[in-house]
């Protein structure tokens, strides 16, 4: 439970399904977590009816960085002391799996697992990916439609349970200092756009300039959906809701060589 949209809805979705005593939710703060995203996920989670722990991951990132600090010499901080973050995470939830016997539910969305914006043996960890086949703006409607309404059967409560400052505020995974999406993503109603015409429809990053996209931002979320394959054959399974999920319905050759035709 991070405090942002994805695990919200995640979270609401589980509760939906399996009623709130079945649902335990996990902060794992770090030094970049604010005390918003630490609020938004503790209202959450009570909104819910959830259990909700708080295990802070900074002892662990720095035991890491402690082992790692003679054969990074040299080097400046990167994606890679990210990425740790992540990964003691997905390390953390996997051990609380382990012990307790719960399923750990991966909270990514198919716009980031599109473009390779998830964690290897971080926050793609787990055992089913609720979100997967659901796009970012769409994360974003579904949460504004279950803050109205209870789903036929749900056995959630009713009324506003994704807290407004979650959906308001500017996605960010808050792995480094004042961070958000759309430093290295398009605005994501640009980036789904994009996405929904290469994937769902199988259009060509000519038929999308012609839509009006600006040619390099096509070509570059193009470039990075081939990349991003080898990601995604190794994510947990999920739902599927649009014409063309990953895996059986939609995958691309592994190899550095392939290219559009």
């Amino acid at each position: 439970m991070s405090g942002g949209i994805d695990s919200a809805l995640s979270a609401a979705v589980a509760v939906d399904a399996l009623g709130p005593d079945k649902l335990w939710c996990v902060m794992l703060p770090s030094r970049y977590t604010s005390q918003d995203s630490l609020d938004d996920a503790a209202a959450c989670a009570t909104a819910l009816g959830a259990r909700l722990d708080t295990i802070p991951i900074e002892p662990a990132v720095a035991a890491f960085g402690t082992m790692l600090a003679p054969s990074f010499a040299g080097r400046a901080a990167d994606s890679t002391e990210e990425n740790i973050q992540s990964r003691v995470r997905g390390l953390t939830l996997m051990a609380l799996s382990n012990k307790f016997g719960p399923m750990v539910l991966t909270t990514g969305n198919k716009s980031e697992m599109s473009v390779g914006y998830a964690t290897l043996y971080g926050d793609m960890c787990g055992g089913y990916s609720v979100l997967k086949d659901v796009y970012k703006t769409t994360v974003y409607r579904l949460a504004e439609w279950r803050n109205a309404q209870v789903p036929a059967g749900g056995l959630g409560p009713a009324g506003v349970v994704i807290p407004e400052r979650i959906l308001t505020k500017a996605p960010t995974a808050e792995l480094r200092a004042n961070q958000t999406d759309q430093d290295s993503l398009p605005p994501y109603d640009v980036l789904d756009g994009i996405l929904n015409g290469l994937v769902e429809e199988e259009a060509s990053a000519a038929d999308l300039v012609a839509r009006g996209y600006d040619p390099a931002t096509v070509k570059r979320v193009e470039h990075l959906l081939f990349l991003a394959e080898y990601k995604r054959r190794q994510a947990p399974p999920g739902v599927k809701i649009g014409k063309r999920n990953f895996g059986r319905d939609r995958r691309y050759p592994i190899t550095n060589a392939f290219r559009s035709g």
